[in-house]
């Protein structure tokens, strides 16, 4: 995975204007926020970036987490993390195709 992704962006940016495309919120371990999302949603590459029954984990490029600092912000505050502070920020996706829904985890460390 490209670990600054257009794709990631916009599902990103995409379900926080639209929280109706939201299934399942739940912010897993202090530091993670887990969502799943309708896979009705259309991403580039789909297949590539939730492949389908595979967890794909990355780390987000520095540059990335800097130029998307507040959207980024948005979610860290959807975890039971108290210190805002973090200096990695990790994705994992997959594709649920049996609930029809993407899943993504963000992991601040």
């Amino acid at each position: 995975m490209a670990s600054n992704s257009d794709s990631i962006y916009y599902v990103l940016s995409k379900i926080k204007r639209h929280p109706e495309l939201i299934k399942m919120q739940r912010a897993h371990y202090t530091n993670t926020i887990m969502l799943g999302i309708d896979d009705q949603l259309k991403v580039a590459d789909a297949g590539f970036y939730f492949p389908a029954m595979k967890l794909m984990v990355n780390r987000l490029s520095n540059d990335f987490v800097a130029k998307n600092e507040d959207l980024l912000d948005d979610y860290f505050r959807l975890t039971n993390c108290t210190q805002p502070n973090y200096h990695n920020v990790w994705v994992t996706t997959a594709h649920l195709p049996t609930e029809h829904s993407y899943l993504l985890e963000l992991s601040y460390e």
